[in-house]
């Protein structure tokens, strides 16, 4: 665990951030690559815990991966995916995307993990390989997935309001199934589904079928899914984090931002403007100015939930009472995430308490001290975040960052003039 002091500046944060690929397309792309039909050459990959535990887990199952020049990997689909055991670390994307590969090999693949991830729910996501036919034993971390070289796929209906990636993880392996997979969601609203656009977009880059039917309901067609090349976009949410730093600084950050994404991008500009942020763009960035002050605002995150944490920390800061919504399914990411931000937020002077699908905020004197990171990489942002204004806040594990950024304390020290 590495300790680190959050670093409050002392003048307007400005500058220029190069932010890493995004973690959620590069998941899907190294898993789509491996289902393909020939090598794929991706660039702009994320290089982080999580991606690396990716690679290892779909190098077990047979997949090669070559790095090359330019920061490029070389992806190589095996013949026939063989058995291996998975280590998911705490990423849910191994947790939710590679089950449905490990269905595809001739053998047992056994998955397990960090003790955290122990208790993010999969149950969905494995109930609906059971139902496309596939031998699994167990419901939660660790499992194990009896694969027997095919799926018969058809419909499946599952409980996906804990997670989109119970849908994104069923259909990105879809096509290879003997009779493709309709998905049919059963239960409260599903979060975060511009995340399940992300995929179906993927999909369909590689010459695959794949829509959504009806609004709860999603289809993949069974045949080959193509290999490509491909260049990995900038994971906004990690974008956010940075341009964030110019609200309660009076600053002004610049980001590379694509001219077209399904990310969430017109939710994670909004808030940002909502808090009291200035947004200009241009083709191919964003700029975010702040004017020192922190805007009350009441914030609906349902299709941008991974901004939760920041948000959070940026409304502690706020001018008034404020207060998020449509996150409740953020309660079994990396760590309860409303409860920590609770407890962490409390600790430092703010009058904090959940509500059914989010979290209540009234700002207080704040004063520094210590913020537990959870082992969760939001958590760590946060505390970044609410150190600009706050001196000695103290992250008991800025290593956490790692899960999505290899270097965040240097990209935030840089940025800040720390």
């Amino acid at each position: 665990m590495t300790r680190w002091v959050a670093p409050t500046p002392g003048r307007p944060v400005e500058g220029w951030v190069v932010v890493p690929g995004s973690k959620s397309a590069t998941a899907r792309a190294f898993v789509l690559a491996a289902l393909a039909s020939g090598p794929s050459r991706l660039t702009g990959v994320l290089d982080a815990r999580d991606t690396r535990l990716m690679r290892a887990a779909l190098g077990s199952l047979g997949v090669e991966f070559v790095d090359e020049a330019d920061a490029a990997v070389r992806v190589v689909p095996p013949v026939a995916f063989s058995s291996g055991a998975v280590d998911v670390g705490l990423a849910g994307t191994i947790m939710r995307f590679v089950p449905p590969l490990a269905a595809l090999a001739d053998g047992v693949t056994p998955f397990t993990g960090d003790r955290e991830a122990e208790v993010r729910p999969i149950a969905p996501l494995l109930d609906g390989l059971r139902q496309a036919g596939v031998r699994v034993e167990g419901a939660s971390l660790p499992f194990t997935v009896h694969g027997t070289g095919s799926v018969p796929g058809g419909d499946v209906t599952i409980d996906a309001s804990g997670s989109s990636q119970f849908v994104s993880g069923l259909l990105l392996a879809a096509a290879r199934f003997d009779e493709g997979l309709v998905v049919h969601h059963v239960g409260g609203t599903v979060p975060s589904r511009p995340h399940i656009e992300l995929t179906l977009a993927m999909l369909r880059d590689r010459g695959v079928g794949a829509e959504a039917v009806g609004e709860a309901s999603w289809r993949v067609a069974p045949g080959p899914i193509a290999a490509r090349d491909e260049a990995i976009e900038p994971d906004l949410v990690n974008a956010a984090v940075f341009l964030a730093a110019a609200l309660p600084t009076t600053g002004s950050v610049t980001v590379a931002w694509p001219r077209y994404t399904v990310q969430a991008a017109d939710t994670i500009l909004g808030v940002l403007e909502a808090l009291g942020g200035t947004v200009s763009r241009d083709a191919d960035t964003v700029t975010v100015t702040g004017t020192g002050v922190v805007r009350a605002a009441e914030l609906d995150l349902t299709d941008a939930s991974e901004l939760t944490c920041i948000a959070a920390a940026l409304l502690a800061l706020a001018d008034g009472p404020g207060s998020i919504r449509g996150v409740a399914h953020v309660r079994g990411h990396e760590t309860d995430r409303l409860a920590a931000m609770e407890t962490e937020l409390r600790a430092r002077g703010a009058g904090v308490h959940q509500t059914t699908d989010g979290l209540a905020i009234v700002p207080g004197p704040l004063t520094g001290g210590e913020w537990s990171c959870y082992a969760d990489h939001r958590l760590a942002h946060a505390g970044a975040v609410l150190g600009l204004a706050v001196p000695g806040v103290e992250l008991d594990d800025v290593g956490a960052t790692t899960k999505t950024m290899a270097d965040f304390p240097g990209l935030w020290g840089r940025l800040v003039g720390a």
